[in-house]
């Protein structure tokens, strides 16, 4: 039998996450679920994880892995929460010790705080390996670019690509943050075309252009056809001119630092300081003599 997919969508970051199962050995895994957090309240909720909880619960499925597709930069891993009340294991690129490197950096954040070895995740991943849900394979494909960490998930006939490819109307990642490579992305999405056309693409986030009903499932041979960024017959040079004009115009994320402290550390949040208070770190960036 094949592994059965179910979606849910995160209205507030326009996220869809997914669990997949077996149902001959009732094993699951999540891919990329998000936590409920309000920017600026800094309140946290767990109701969109209690939701593929009680899912889990209902088909009385076991949790075996909890994938990320990269450390997301858009909202806030649920992936330590899910493994606290009810285990699996926790897997992400190996390159996600790139991603803590720089942002360790940009934090100034301690040793004791974040490591560069990945050890806050239980599994780091490589391209080809292969892992499994009873009879059911999960080949993994590193997919870098838009993060040097971005993996694609190929389950039979179904890739989640993460944030690599949107629907064809909305295109593609953005490639503006650090060790983000537009040449990088276009090989990639290569790789991700080179599967048979009837390859289903389960994206990560669906912003719903033009207010259109919510999608999150394609072709390969659809993509192929009409993503507005990288069909056919574009280019590498013309992909890369295309991404890079669309980057320069975009804003920064809303949840971009909070979602970066919490998701290069597979969903813990900071430390507590001594009146048992957690908090988040921005940058504070001042214009420089040249540009007042």
């Amino acid at each position: 039998m094949s592994a059965i997919i179910k979606p849910f969508f995160h209205h507030d970051t326009f996220t869809i996450s997914y669990i997949i199962y077996d149902p001959q050995s009732l094993k699951a895994a999540i891919i990329d679920s998000a936590v409920d957090y309000e920017n600026n309240s800094g309140n946290i909720a767990f109701h969109f994880a209690n939701t593929q909880i009680e899912f889990l619960e209902d088909h009385k499925l076991t949790l075996e892995w909890i994938f990320e597709t990269h450390a997301h930069a858009d909202h806030l891993s649920a992936a330590h929460y899910l493994r606290t009340q009810l285990g699996g294991k926790i897997a992400i690129s190996k390159n996600i010790t790139q991603v803590q490197h720089v942002f360790k950096d940009i934090f100034g954040f301690s040793d004791d705080e974040v490591s560069v070895s990945g050890k806050e995740f239980d599994v780091l991943l490589s391209h080809n390996d292969t892992l499994h849900l009873g009879d059911v394979a999960i080949n993994v494909i590193e997919t870098p670019g838009h993060t040097k960490d971005s993996v694609t998930y190929l389950v039979e006939d179904n890739a989640f690509t993460g944030d690599t490819l949107f629907m064809p109307d909305s295109g593609s990642a953005r490639c503006d943050f650090p060790g983000g490579s537009a040449t990088e992305l276009y090989q990639s999405i290569m790789q991700i075309y080179s599967l048979p056309d009837n390859t289903k693409l389960w994206v990560c986030h669906d912003y719903q252009p033009n207010g259109r009903e919510l999608q999150f499932q394609t072709t390969v041979a659809e993509s192929k056809k009409s993503n507005i960024h990288i069909r056919d017959n574009v280019s590498h040079d013309d992909f890369v001119a295309i991404r890079q004009t669309r980057d320069k115009s975009l804003a920064v994320p809303k949840l971009l630092y909070p979602a970066l402290q919490v998701n290069i550390k597979a969903g813990q949040l900071p430390q507590e300081d001594k009146r048992k208070q957690v908090f988040f770190k921005i940058p504070v960036y001042t214009p420089t003599a040249e540009s007042k």
